[in-house]
């Protein structure tokens, strides 16, 4: 009974504002607002995701509004007169600043997921990229949707009794086939707990890492035990 991690594309948003590099700075405000979003993906003739316009990208044009070039850090490495990396991350503020249209605000590459992707994956994804949302193409790039957290945390709104049907099915009854006593599998509020014997206590970590894994699942309370211990009684008493 072994099920298929939720994908990108069950969670996903599919109705997504996006827009094409020549629209201008009021263009990309007047659709945050309205559809109540922070970014925005721009898209190439073809549809393929290009780049992405957030809101940091677009308050540049305040935060540099009466800078001055000579405000800039002016530090540079002496044997190379290469420019330092605080100037020429300075430098690409200031050109978002004076940009006007979607094409010279956006961040690129832009950062996506396949919609076949799992949604562990995208999380990952988001984390390493440090964003709050994906843009979701299909295979020739083209836009199909938007991830965003709140969708990959969809999952912890998952049933308990599901949750619990899935452990007991794919990993107690495939790992624990003859327990010296009935594993019990209770889910409340996707915090798990696991009571029983088993004959081999090595397995008992395998299946609280498996149990950790699966979708929806919040925490692990694993209170599996080995077999009984006999009790160590006198060998004199043992022959009487």
């Amino acid at each position: 009974m072994q099920r298929t991690p939720h994908l990108v594309g069950d969670v996903m948003t599919s109705e997504v504002v996006a827009l094409r590099r020549t629209a201008t700075f009021k263009d990309i405000v007047r659709a945050m607002r309205q559809r109540k979003v922070s970014a925005v993906p721009v898209l190439a003739e073809d549809n393929r995701v290009v780049g992405v316009v957030s809101e940091a990208d677009l308050l540049r044009k305040e935060e540099f509004r009466d800078i001055e070039d000579a405000d800039l850090p002016r530090t540079r490495v002496r044997s190379t007169e290469r420019l330092t990396a605080e100037y020429l991350e300075r430098l690409a503020h200031l050109a978002k600043a004076d940009a006007v249209t979607a094409g010279e605000l956006m961040s690129a590459p832009a950062v996506t997921v396949r919609a076949d992707a799992t949604v562990a994956q995208a999380a990952r994804t988001m984390a390493r990229a440090q964003v709050k949302r994906l843009p979701v193409v299909g295979d020739d790039d083209a836009l199909l949707g938007i991830v965003s957290r709140v969708d990959l945390l969809k999952v912890f709104l998952r049933d308990d009794e599901d949750i619990a049907e899935e452990i007991r099915y794919d990993i107690v009854a495939s790992l624990v086939p003859a327990p010296l006593e009935p594993v019990r599998v209770e889910v409340r509020d996707g915090v798990v707990k696991l009571t029983g014997r088993v004959r081999d206590t090595s397995l008992v970590p395998v299946v609280t890492r498996l149990v950790r894994g699966v979708e929806g699942v919040v925490d692990v309370d694993c209170a599996l035990m080995g077999p009984p211990r006999r009790p160590d009684l006198d060998p004199d008493l043992e022959e009487r």
